[in-house]
């Protein structure tokens, strides 16, 4: 008689826990957190740490601590509050500008014609022109009293040629600027554009809808949140603009053109007046966070209050 034997089943046993260091997803994070603390907020904190003392680099040795008196001395000097008008015109002026113009170049380019992509490329080029550049450009080939294009066109029409930076450098530097960030806000107002449903558009047509209440009525309301985003983006930058005044009028004539951001480097950097020049980098910073969360929660609201209708 043979006895048959009956394999013998094991369960398998749990694999034994890798030792060692094991990274959770905050601790892949932290390396770019700590880079991005090290190149942002220590600069800044030191900035913070400078506005609070009397620190001039002619006389490096001495830096007594004055509390607040560089912000006394920046907001209550009437030559300094004309530099923030002039933040406040130039980056309003550009601002609107450019959504007016840039509305009207993506209501073109919208439609179907032949070229549209060639086109929409030679309009979005001069986005991708430096800043410095597009001053140097303006200023000596288009704005040039002697041998500019717009003087040129005038002497040409017979009147005389204009010397723009001198006599206009506000509108001169808010045309440049304009010129500049508008392909920005038609890129952002096309696509905006581009995902409204044509049966809306054509249902209004059949309702017998005029042009003019097809765009208040239908494109306005889908244009809202990419036109606060426009109004988000370009604010935070037009607030920041330096390049371009450095370039054409370094601040001229006088106080007409300088802006927080130039006034910060005639202050470091001409006045090497340290201390000073950091309370005008704190306050600005300051304004432009305080605009960004206003615009941020506008733009909350606006999306709610569409996702609720």
């Amino acid at each position: 008689m043979t006895t048959v034997a009956h394999p013998t089943t094991t369960t398998a046993s749990p694999p034994a826990p890798k030792r060692g260091l094991r990274l959770t997803p905050a601790a892949l994070i932290w390396p770019a957190m700590l880079y991005l603390i090290l190149t942002t907020q220590v600069p800044f904190f030191m900035t913070v740490y400078y506005s609070f003392f009397r620190y001039n680099l002619v006389i490096p040795d001495e830096r007594p601590f004055i509390g607040f008196g560089n912000y006394a001395s920046l907001l209550t000097n009437p030559q300094n509050l004309q530099v923030v008008l002039n933040t406040v015109i130039l980056a309003g002026g550009t601002l609107i500008l450019t959504l007016l113009i840039g509305g009207a170049m993506a209501m073109l380019l919208n439609r179907n014609f032949p070229g549209r992509t060639l086109l929409r490329t030679l309009m979005i080029s001069s986005f991708l022109v430096m800043p410095i550049v597009t001053a140097v450009v303006w200023k000596n080939m288009l704005l040039n009293p002697v041998f500019g294009f717009f003087s040129w066109v005038v002497a040409s029409l017979g009147g005389q040629p204009v010397d723009w930076l001198a006599q206009y450098p506000m509108a001169s530097v808010i045309a440049m600027i304009t010129w500049e960030w508008t392909p920005f806000a038609m890129l952002i107002l096309l696509t905006g554009l581009q995902s409204l449903p044509d049966d809306q558009l054509e249902a209004a047509r059949l309702d017998g809808a005029s042009p003019l209440q097809e765009f208040r009525h239908i494109v306005m309301p889908h244009w809202t949140q990419a036109i606060q985003v426009v109004v988000l983006m370009e604010t935070i930058a037009l607030l920041q603009v330096y390049g371009e005044i450095y370039g054409s009028t370094s601040g001229g004539p006088g106080l007409a053109t300088t802006n927080l951001p130039y006034f910060i480097y005639q202050k470091a950097f001409a006045e090497y007046n340290i201390g000073l020049a950091s309370a005008a980098g704190v306050i600005t910073v300051i304004l432009t966070n305080i605009l960004a969360i206003y615009l941020l929660r506008m733009i909350n609201r606006t999306n709610i209050t569409n996702k609720g209708g």
